[in-house]
């Protein structure tokens, strides 16, 4: 695949989960799928179906999109700078439904094979989506 076709699946994946279409996993990522940095959530398969999993889990409590800032590729890597945002509607593992709007910057990086997503690696912002949960006191204040 070109580097433009590589960015480009990467942006049809984002564009499937934010539809809610999971089914689309199947033809955009590799059944065997290694996810460097998943969600801390126990119980997830392994491989793609740990992936199914995991964003079933964000989708139900957290819909919402994701907004593509930039996109960097060179061979079969492909960098992603993006913006998710949500409402945090249902209970995550461990942490309660809160009802507020949620924001949350990363970096991606997707590794293509045979026209699939193969691996990723993410540097997300987890400490203040941990925080506008109420899991962690924004910094600066005193906790109680």
């Amino acid at each position: 695949m070109s580097i433009e076709e590589n960015k480009s699946l990467v942006r049809r994946f984002y564009r499937e989960i934010d539809a809610g279409n999971l089914a689309a996993m199947d033809e955009l990522v590799s059944e065997d799928y290694v996810d460097h940095s998943p969600p801390p959530f126990p119980g997830l398969a392994p491989g793609r179906e740990g992936l199914k999993q995991a964003f079933r889990l964000f989708w139900e409590a957290t819909p919402g999109v994701h907004e593509i800032e930039d996109q960097i590729a060179e061979g079969d890597r492909v960098v992603t700078r993006l913006t998710g945002r949500g409402t945090c509607v249902g209970d995550l593992p461990g942490i309660p439904a809160t009802g507020r709007p949620i924001t949350m910057t990363a970096t991606v990086v997707h590794r293509i094979e045979n026209g699939k997503l193969a691996e990723k690696w993410s540097d997300k912002d987890v400490l203040g989506f941990l925080q506008q949960l109420d899991v962690i006191p924004p910094l600066g204040e005193p906790s109680e």
